[in-house]
């Protein structure tokens, strides 16, 4: 009897390692763990406007190569050396993908893209690219889907978390968020609603109490403190852009009668591009543009960039992973990095 009540829909259960498995197999360094306390200090200081650099957050619009990301990342590091009295350059390291119905859901998830879903060898690679990075120098922030396990994996590595557009609105997101040790942002929903985002910052700013899972994957009741260092993101929606001056100003109105810090960042693709990638570098234009007239509450743009432009044909479950361009995205196209570095170079002399 029992068969028929639980359980009914379930195909296989595959037990996950823990968080503390994994963390004591890849070890955070000394390296790397000052290298992460120092980047999350800058953006702190930035959005607390101690520091008057402003955030660009670049890069592919998912990691599917380990050697691509490295990669990038050593170029990035280039590129930081000489802009980084301006600029604080970070890594775009987004290890899980939102499907608005299905597809790859990104590396973590599945590592292999082939629908194995080795989740637990996602985890080891994740983590494996992220310790690179900060032993390299190399800022970094990806979005968290899987609220209740993935950061438990990779706290101690990532500079700042990006909350996505299908989660903003989710409460077990907002309170999961208000216990994070890192600087958080929150995007409009994929309808355009900013007012989402303003309640997702605010939200986050109070204490919860939650069910969340412990280091050694345990089920626990979770107090937190709120998190005072949390922004809006500006994506657009429904088919409009929200970059312009007028969005700006009413997001940071929204802000200001929530009690809240001023602080927007400016998403160059998505719907404020029009999911045209070569739209990017107008957006970003525009935006740079406002910040040097004296708009300081954009403390932040953001990129999808990779080696090459564009984007490769992948049908998740029927492309042969192995025949994948490691330097071209497998999901929204992508600026190339020498128009990327073009841009900040721009922006650079103009700051």
């Amino acid at each position: 009897m029992i068969k028929e009540l639980t359980d009914i829909n379930i195909e296989k259960v595959v037990p996950v390692d823990t968080p503390r498995q994994i963390k004591e197999e890849i070890p955070l360094t000394y390296k790397a763990a000052e290298f992460v306390t120092n980047s999350r200090k800058t953006f702190r200081d930035i959005m607390d406007r101690k520091d008057d650099k402003l955030i660009v957050i670049t890069g592919p619009c998912s990691i599917h190569d380990y050697d691509a990301a490295i990669r990038f990342g050593r170029k990035l590091k280039d590129l930081f050396e000489e802009v980084g009295d301006k600029i604080h350059l970070v890594m775009r390291t987004y290890f899980e993908k939102p499907r608005t119905i299905a597809g790859w859901e990104g590396l973590i998830h599945d590592p292999d893209m082939d629908g194995s879903c080795n989740i637990n060898e996602g985890y080891r690679v994740a983590r494996r690219l992220l310790l690179e990075l900060a032993e390299m120098g190399v800022p970094t922030a990806t979005e968290i889907v899987d609220i209740g396990c993935t950061p438990n994996y990779i706290d101690d590595l990532v500079g700042q978390v990006c909350i996505g557009a299908r989660t903003a609105e989710s409460q077990y997101h907002r309170k999961v968020a208000s216990g994070l040790s890192m600087p958080v942002s929150f995007k409009n929903t994929t309808g355009g609603d900013i007012q989402v985002a303003v309640d997702a910052v605010g939200r986050t700013a109070l204490p919860s109490t939650l069910l969340g899972m412990d280091n050694d994957s345990r089920l626990t009741m979770i107090e937190t403190k709120g998190h005072n260092y949390a922004c809006v993101v500006l994506r657009g929606g429904n088919g409009n852009p929200n970059y312009h001056p007028g969005a700006i100003d009413k997001t940071v109105n929204m802000l200001e009668a929530a009690g809240l810090k001023t602080n927007v960042i400016v998403d160059c693709s998505h719907k404020n591009s029009g999911k045209d990638y070569s739209r990017q570098p107008a957006v970003w234009d525009d935006v740079i543009d406002q910040r040097v007239s004296g708009n300081k509450n954009i403390i932040g743009l953001m990129l999808e960039a990779n080696h090459l432009e564009g984007s490769q044909d992948f049908i998740y479950k029927k492309t042969d992973p192995s025949t994948l361009n490691p330097d071209m995205s497998v999901t929204d196209s992508c600026i190339s990095i020498k128009t990327q570095d073009k841009l900040i170079r721009e922006a650079y002399r103009k700051l």
